[in-house]
């Protein structure tokens, strides 16, 4: 019986690397986590493996920036009290474009403290968020909703593992690039092999040439797989190979990875987010960082980021940190404020066109709402 916490030692060699430091698509996934480790190829399949068959590991899939080929946006929604987790429950279960499912709340009565229900919501080029989003606070009964897309990505990887050494104020030696958020067009083969590329790894598919039985179900040979895969790359529109934990839920050992999700705001002068976002995304600490415009609701909080962690007052230290760093940098934060993830869901948001027209043929066939 292989270990599968990921506090083992073996196991926690392989997660530092496997969360999110195989940059873009690699041929041989597995190898190129097992020669970063250090550890036996043979050794990191079983226990990738091993840990997803105990849900450790919730899922192992190559990630796209999915921001490139489908309209995103993080959407905070205001549900009256009675409708909360019948809105949730929807949005998990009924709604494939939505991805993260979270309920939120601050410490203290502030800007927006009443939108207690986030999540990440994409649709396919060609069709409307606004729509989408409209349709669902109808299914959900939602009294207002805020749609806020990423306008610039300065950070983007989990890795928990690695990060629960990380010290208050530990950052890069110069800012984070924004990554802009553009539009790519796919063809109907390139749409065949980006959705057998991103189907989630079962763990019996854990082994080597991984790609094979993808390239089949795309209905193409591996090199010409391999040869779309890196054009992919090209294009910016593939993220990593990762693995990830279950962070939120305990182990079947009872060990949890994290216990506190923080969504930290900033609204910085307006003309200096690059700027700003490129200090905060430094941070080593941070899971995510983003450029979104939150809106009057928020009092114009127009850089956000996340961080993950098992100490509340640790990542109220992280956050400190932050603010000193940007204060020394001669940015003002006229307001800032931290929203902690309650009941959480997490699923890869669906972007397929023709997924999205079923869906919508569904929608106007259902009669039933939330």
């Amino acid at each position: 019986m292989l270990p599968t916490e990921h506090t083992d030692t073996f196991n926690a060699k392989i997660l530092a690397i496997s969360e999110d430091k195989i940059e873009c698509f690699a041929r041989e996934p597995f190898e190129e986590i097992a020669r970063c480790s250090g550890v036996a190829v043979d050794i990191v399949m079983a226990r990738i493996a091993a840990m997803l068959r105990a849900k450790t590991i919730r899922r192992v899939r190559q990630t796209l920036l999915a921001t490139n080929l489908a309209d995103g946006a993080l959407v905070a929604w205001k549900v009256p009290e009675d409708r909360i987790d019948t809105a949730f429950d929807w949005m998990f279960q009924r709604d494939p474009f939505s991805g993260h499912v979270v309920l939120r709340s601050t410490d203290t009565i502030s800007a927006g403290s009443e939108y207690k229900l986030w999540t990440t919501v994409k649709v396919p080029h060609g069709f409307s968020l606004q729509q989408h989003c409209e349709l669902l606070a109808k299914k959900v009964g939602a009294e207002r909703f805020r749609i806020m897309p990423a306008k610039g990505i300065f950070a983007l990887g989990v890795g928990h593992v690695r990060r629960k050494t990380i010290e208050p104020g530990s950052k890069a030696d110069t800012p984070a690039e924004m990554m802009p958020v553009r539009v790519v067009e796919l063809g109907d083969l390139e749409w065949k092999v980006l959705l057998a590329l991103k189907r989630e790894f079962d763990p019996d598919e854990i082994r080597p040439t991984p790609w094979a039985p993808r390239a089949r179900e795309a209905g193409v040979s591996l090199d010409e797989f391999y040869r779309a895969a890196e054009q992919f790359n090209a294009r910016k529109i593939i993220g990593r190979f990762s693995t990830f934990l279950e962070h939120v839920k305990p182990s079947a050992g009872g060990v949890r990875v994290t216990r506190f999700n923080a969504l930290f705001h900033w609204a910085v002068p307006p003309g200096r987010e690059i700027e700003a976002g490129g200090e905060v995304g430094r941070h080593y600490i941070l899971t995510h960082c983003y450029w979104r415009e939150a809106g009057p609701e928020f009092k114009n909080v127009n850089i956000m980021a996340v961080a993950h962690g098992t100490d509340k007052q640790l990542l109220l230290d992280h956050k400190a940190a932050i603010d000193r760093h940007l204060r020394s940098s001669s940015i003002p934060i006229p307001y800032t404020n931290v929203f902690w993830g309650g009941r959480s869901e997490i699923k890869p948001s669906e972007i397929s066109p023709q997924v999205y027209r079923d869906w919508l043929r569904e929608m106007d066939s259902s009669k039933v709402d939330a």
